[in-house]
């Protein structure tokens, strides 16, 4: 992917990057018509095979859709969503402050400051899951605590599922191929290892 650094997707200015992924790179952007910095997710679409491409767009689209739908303030809002020479952006609050991992490496965290920031995490999965949302790549690289409150957001829906449970008829809850193992291995639960696991 070129290097969309000082290019505009949109009307959104892009600034820096802020984090990377297995599919996409997360930049810091300013909005020219609101004037505000935000966080725009654009989908690395370089050296995609065709197939992987599609599976990826409709991950995309229905991440997209999901955060839509939460309005929680520990889960990252969602501002817009488009697509700039066939390159698909997702627009995102900007919470200033970095990653709970980030965090992690600079020094130890006291408990007492551990537990007060991340408290509010099962609180918004469960929002999330009462609206019919499963993150599935809940981790401190997806938690960002934000610099002068210390509140904690959940962030990258990329591996979001619905809940089969609270959908309406004819909705589909896949977003990726039967048995394949979608997560971070090292934060994920041992019965989505297991054959059939709910993944």
């Amino acid at each position: 992917m070129p290097d969309l650094i000082g290019k505009s997707l949109g009307r959104y200015h892009i600034l820096e990057q802020l984090g990377e992924g297995g599919m996409a790179t997360v930049y810091k952007a300013f909005d020219t018509r609101l004037e505000r910095e935000v966080a725009v997710k654009v989908i690395r679409i370089d050296n995609l095979a065709p197939n992987v491409l599609t599976r990826v767009r409709k991950r995309f689209d229905r991440e997209a859709k999901a955060l839509a739908k939460l309005d929680h303030k520990n889960i990252i809002s969602i501002i817009d969503y488009g697509e700039e020479d066939g390159t698909p952006y997702l627009v995102m609050s900007y919470i200033p402050g970095g990653t709970l991992k980030e965090r992690l490496k600079r020094k130890p965290i006291p408990w007492q400051e551990t537990a007060n920031f991340l408290a509010p995490v099962p609180r918004a999965l469960d929002y999330a899951h009462k609206q019919g949302i499963v993150h599935r790549d809940i981790k401190p690289q997806n938690m960002l605590i934000e610099h002068k409150t210390d509140r904690c957001v959940l962030t990258d829906f990329g591996l979001v599922k619905k809940d089969p449970t609270k959908m309406k008829s004819g909705q589909s809850a896949a977003v990726s191929q039967a048995g394949t193992l979608l997560g971070t291995p090292s934060f994920m639960s041992p019965e989505q290892f297991e054959p059939g696991g709910k993944h």
